[in-house]
């Protein structure tokens, strides 16, 4: 193990890891949003939005992030003459994907609540909408929260495959590294190393919090 040369390109990969948390988190948040929005839809049996929804879920699960990237990336601007830069193209896809797990998610947290919840939130005077934020939505996820930290976890190593679209990660660097010195263990140690970082933390948070929900 040459560690001259992990101490050297050691800032390059703290760059790339920045990258990638920055993509990955506001590729997740977004796709938090989608996921909740979705749920609500398939949950209320909205008209024509549910079977749109439908299609979308089908479609993002079952293609994966690689060709959904090259669409985004390449496919589009051919389309519409719309550009995006590799960042958002990354964000954009991640949501994408992430959107319909976080929907599969929240939906079955929602499903899970007893139904004479709703229906005692009705006799109250609740509108759907202040069921769904006020009652069903906080329960949903305490309930779903285990699949919410593996949807996160699963989401966040999926930004691997970024270098594909020229998006100068972890993955990217690693590569470019071993490409230009041939330098395999070092780069792949670095790589390892890096993910283990951003995480580990979050499956240790994830667990913590579960825990703590349980006993709740």
């Amino acid at each position: 193990m040459n560690w001259a040369f992990i101490a050297k390109y050691l800032p390059m990969y703290e760059k790339a890891a920045w990258l990638t948390v920055k993509t990955g988190t506001a590729g997740i948040v977004l796709s938090v949003i989608i996921g909740i929005i979705c749920a609500a839809i398939l949950y209320y049996r909205v008209p024509i939005l549910r079977r749109l929804v439908s299609i979308y879920v089908e479609i993002s699960r079952n293609t994966p992030l690689l060709v959904q990237l090259f669409f985004i990336y390449y496919g589009i601007p051919k389309v519409t003459g719309i550009k995006t830069d590799a960042f958002t193209c990354g964000i954009v896809g991640l949501a994408f994907l992430g959107g319909s797990y976080m929907c599969e998610t929240f939906r079955s947290g929602i499903e899970a609540i007893e139904p004479i919840q709703e229906e005692s939130a009705k006799a109250l005077g609740l509108n759907k909408l202040q069921i769904m934020r006020y009652v069903l939505l906080p329960q949903a996820l305490s309930i779903s929260f285990p699949g919410f930290v593996a949807n996160v976890i699963f989401l966040m190593k999926e930004t691997s495959v970024f270098s594909a679209i020229s998006l100068m990660d972890l993955m990217f660097t690693a590569k470019d590294l071993i490409g230009v010195f041939y330098k395999t263990k070092e780069s792949l140690f670095l790589l390892v190393v890096f993910y283990l970082i951003i995480l580990l933390p979050i499956s240790l948070l994830g667990s913590f919090i579960e825990r703590r929900l349980r006993h709740d």
